[in-house]
């Protein structure tokens, strides 16, 4: 075969164009993949059949051409004649001398639209993961429901009969008081304050695992999560087996705390299934945290039950597989692999049959954060603040009660609206700090911040948002955008005293 048939019947489109920009000679593969004809194509400058989005680089390629360099491969897309384009991948030299370039053009089409399906695909993929993730969440915190009512109810009942004692014995001392009197009122509200912060630890053990939001990572320490993923879980534990902690230091890692939550809870939750109630006082969970000696994080949640046969256990973490069709959908190890895989980690099972199981996570340490040197301004001493004025605005007013009280050294407002609030600034009246509700109605806690600062822009930054949680989508964006400082409920006193104190005497 000669040259000339080579170039006639390739089937790359071939051909050879002047440095004026111009077509000299194409062979006929342009006709066959662009339709247009042999004239039409010599007749226009090139570029003009280039879409335009990909003219500067092609322009840019022809520049590196007539300086004698190779071109190749250079992407574009070329205008058919029917108003579409197709995609070419070029390899090109030029002869500067007699100002010729000598190309060749594969059509990739095909490929481009595939990696575009992949795209897609890839796409459609991660949502599916996102969203499976999240039922997969969701359905352990619905599964967990009755028991963290019950966990919830006790503690309650906890704090409410310790409470009706103390108004009872109160009425009592004020009458008669002694000395055996005031220690019992003293017991009691250490027992009231413990019965608290169980239901907070659980509340908070809802909050993280419910929320509904994109992967948000962090540097976390591992033993309050594991924490807070048993008080979820105990209530199912504890008539099924004994729990014993063995925590050894472990790194800080990065991770979305919700999602790496989820993962604890399904283990806690997978490992007290697989006992029995009947075996209860010997039966046993262990969660034991160390480091190993890679530096990584290593958590691994076993129990002595009857362990996972050899024929499945390598099938464990497939979706939708499940040795236990009338408890659960199948998903909840896949995503716990999903999840801990995307950190970096391993999730592996260790188990004999009738020995037990060992589900051993393992997870890369968050990588040390270097913060680039920066001058520290030499601060004289924060001047202390005898009497700050606050005003505390919160829809609810028996919270408001409470940070009165909390605060009664200060002179405190309370208003149960943003637009008394904002009426109360616009009359004059200044305050050193804001303790403010972020979910109100008519007006929220957010609203209020951006008409503050539209109208008062001093008074912002002296504005503390007071929150049990943002549970929409603008609120924890919102969140997330300002630099306010935050007080979340329930709250310590003292938490509130020395963030008040400490905002006033800036």
């Amino acid at each position: 075969m000669s040259v000339e048939d080579f170039f006639e019947q390739s089937l790359d489109n071939a051909c050879i164009a002047g440095f004026d920009g111009y077509f000299k000679r194409v062979n006929p593969a342009w006709t066959r993949t662009l339709g247009w004809t042999e004239q039409e194509l010599l007749s226009r400058p090139t570029i003009d059949f280039v879409h335009p989005e990909d003219r500067e680089r092609t322009l840019a390629g022809r520049s590196r051409l007539r300086e004698g360099q190779a071109l190749g491969p250079l992407v574009n897309r070329y205008l058919c004649k029917d108003g579409s384009y197709r995609w070419f991948e070029w390899r090109s030299v030029a002869e500067p001398n007699r100002g010729l370039v000598f190309g060749s053009a594969r059509d990739v089409t095909d490929q481009k639209l595939a990696e575009e399906r992949l795209r897609e695909a890839n796409a459609a993929r991660e949502k599916l993961e996102q969203q499976l993730i999240l039922a997969g969440r969701m359905a352990a915190v619905g599964t967990l429901a009755a028991g963290v009512a019950h966990e919830i109810n006790n503690p309650l009942a906890q704090v409410s009969g310790n409470l009706g004692m103390l108004r009872e014995d109160v009425e009592a001392i004020v009458k008669h008081p002694t000395l055996d009197q005031v220690g019992e009122l003293k017991e009691l509200l250490l027992e009231a304050e413990a019965g608290a912060e169980r239901i907070r630890k659980i509340v908070r053990g809802l909050q993280t695992f419910s929320r509904n939001q994109d992967e948000s990572r962090a540097v976390i320490e591992l033993q309050p999560l594991i924490e807070v993923s048993i008080s979820v879980t105990l209530n199912e534990i504890r008539h099924r087996a004994r729990l014993v902690r063995e925590f050894g230091a472990t790194p800080p890692i990065e991770a979305d705390e919700g999602r790496l939550g989820q993962v604890f809870i399904n283990l806690l939750m997978n490992a007290a299934q697989a006992l029995s109630e009947s075996e209860q006082a010997t039966n046993e969970i262990r969660i034991v945290t160390n480091t190993d000696t890679s530096g990584n994080a290593v958590i691994e949640v076993r129990d002595n039950g009857p362990g996972v046969p050899a024929n499945i256990a390598d099938r464990i973490f497939e979706p939708f597989f499940t040795t236990k069709p009338s408890m659960g959908s199948g998903l909840g190890l896949s995503i716990c692999h999903n999840v801990v895989t995307r950190l970096g980690g391993q999730l592996n099972l260790s188990s004999e049959h009738g020995k037990g199981a060992t589900f051993r996570v393992v997870l890369p340490p968050a990588r040390p954060r270097i913060e680039p040197p920066s001058a520290v301004p030499v601060a004289g001493p924060a001047r202390a603040v005898a009497c700050a004025a606050v005003l505390v605005v919160d829809d609810e007013p028996a919270l408001g009660l409470v940070l009165k009280r909390v605060l009664r050294e200060h002179e405190v407002s309370v208003v149960t609206t943003a637009r008394a609030a904002l009426e109360l600034i616009a009359a004059g009246k200044r305050f050193d700090v804001i303790l403010s509700d972020l979910m109100m109605p008519e007006m929220s806690g957010m609203d209020f911040y951006d008409e503050l600062a539209r109208r008062f822009p001093a008074d912002v930054e002296r504005v503390v948002f007071v929150t049990g949680g943002a549970f929409t989508p603008a609120g924890r964006e919102f969140l997330e955008r300002v630099p306010n400082e935050r007080i979340c409920k329930p709250f310590e006193p003292r938490t509130v005293r020395q963030l008040v104190q400490r905002i006033a005497s800036s």
